[in-house]
């Protein structure tokens, strides 16, 4: 039996379980009626339970998915809107600016940021805290300031934490040649063709489209996948977003949030607006929150500034300011003006979320926001502190190198030894793309992004 992650119906039941409680559901009743039944909680890292799920559990989890999505939740939970479909609240709007322009060296400069971040984290990727430190403590690597490496890697090390199994043959210092496929980097590729052939009007049944003409099935995770499916079943969206999908708050409308930003230089509202289009698809409430934050403080770094904490300051004028993904990213942030060791911040972050699944929106926002306040926005202590911070560690690091990079704006201004590795190449399943280099890509996004801002003129 072919066990795919993240859509097996008894695996789904116990995110769900966690999910409505986090939205402030009674589950008690449920919860405990799957569990008699012989049901197990939700796998703790990984997508898929072992072994398979008899048939009666997977029946009754498909039923129980359903009667879950039909509890109420009180009127105002964490500060998301009754319904929690995420949104724009208009009291905590960022002012539309007038456009400013961007530089083809400041998107480069980000392109290669967001890969050499994403590369980092790659081998990483999965592991607990306590294992990102040890495997960079045992070669010299503490705290973390170049890629991580097996040579001279103790074998008990090795047996103990296991690096990334998809990722330990292309992202390790000594076997780094290109930048390898990857969904943080799939994804602003799709959203460039989105661009492309639909402009700032896109809606998010453009964005399903197309999503069913270029990205595999296969190249999906979480939320992503499970809208997928869903799109397939024939649920159009926003329907996609909620439909037996307990990942809806998780991080992966933040990762597709850069090109928002990009193409929206001086203007974090708009680039939110569009987050928000694009994010409705798989998210709800807390992740269409994170997109919204992540594509206004790209849009801010976008139009030239040097200042990460205005930035950071611009991102959280979008999404409601009593929501937890506000309230985690303002934490993460003053955690780290408070403490000069980021590893007594990460602590910290770890013992107040850490009962948060370590793909969720939440957690990762708050740590991205300290990295980048506890850097002062420089690009390796960014990347470096995103990634040894845990959690989803390639798509921090690719967000955090994605700000940084615009921070510096020049690609010259980014260290070697991050940039010259990835050879100028990426790989990529998305038709059209594969083997493209960055510099290519920052042509394709500076075209976009002037093409945008001249329909934004008066």
């Amino acid at each position: 039996m072919i066990r795919l992650t993240w859509v097996q119906p008894e695996d789904l039941l116990g995110h769900e379980l966690r999910q409505a409680q986090e939205e402030g559901r009674d589950t008690t009743t449920i919860q405990t009626r799957w569990l008699a039944a012989g049901g197990t909680l939700a796998p703790p890292r990984a997508g898929a339970s072992s072994p398979p799920a008899p048939a009666h559990l997977r029946t009754l989890a498909e039923h129980l998915l359903t009667e879950l999505s039909e509890l109420t939740a009180p009127l105002l939970w964490a500060g998301v809107p009754h319904g929690g479909t995420g949104g724009h609240n208009p009291t905590h709007r960022a002012p539309t600016k007038q456009p400013k322009g961007v530089t083809r060296n400041r998107l480069h400069a980000a392109w290669l940021g967001r890969a050499a971040g994403c590369l980092l984290g790659k081998p990483v990727e999965k592991l607990p805290l306590a294992g990102i430190r040890s495997l960079a403590k045992a070669t010299g690597n503490w705290p973390l300031n170049t890629w991580f490496t097996a040579a001279c890697l103790p074998q008990d090390l090795k047996k103990d934490y296991p690096w990334n199994k998809r990722s330990a043959k292309t992202s390790l210092a000594e076997n780094i040649t290109g930048m390898p496929e990857d969904d943080d980097l799939n994804y602003p590729l799709l959203n460039l063709r989105l661009l492309q052939r639909h402009g700032k009007t896109f809606t998010t049944t453009d964005v399903a489209r197309l999503w069913l003409d270029e990205l595999p099935a296969a190249r999906t995770f979480t939320a992503e996948r499970i809208a997928y499916r869903n799109l397939l079943n024939g649920i159009e969206p926003p329907h996609t977003a909620t439909h037996h999908n307990p990942f809806r708050e998780w991080i992966g409308a933040l990762i597709r949030a850069d090109v928002h930003g990009w193409t929206n230089p001086g203007a974090p509202a708009k680039a939110a607006e569009q987050a928000h289009r694009d994010a409705a698809l798989t998210h709800t409430a807390n992740g269409v929150y994170g997109a919204m934050f992540a594509a206004a403080t790209i849009a801010e770094a976008a139009a030239g500034t040097d200042d990460v904490h205005h930035c950071l300051r611009t991102g959280l004028t979008v999404v409601p300011e009593d929501s937890r993904l506000a309230r985690a990213v303002r934490h993460g942030i003053q955690l780290a003006r408070e403490q000069r060791d980021f590893d007594h911040v990460v602590d910290e972050l770890h013992a107040t979320y850490g009962h948060y699944h370590w793909v969720h929106v939440v957690p990762n926002a708050a740590l991205l926001a300290a990295a980048l306040t506890h850097a002062e926005g420089d690009f390796t202590g960014s990347i470096t502190r995103a990634v040894s911070g845990g959690w989803d560690t390639d798509s921090n690091g690719a967000t955090a190198g994605s700000i940084a990079g615009l921070l510096a704006g020049h690609p010259d201004k980014l260290p070697d030894r991050w940039t010259s590795p990835l050879e100028n190449r990426l790989a990529t399943s998305v038709t059209g793309f594969d083997g493209i280099g960055f510099d290519t890509l920052a042509d394709l996004t500076t075209e976009l992004a002037h093409e945008i801002q001249e329909t934004d003129l008066p």
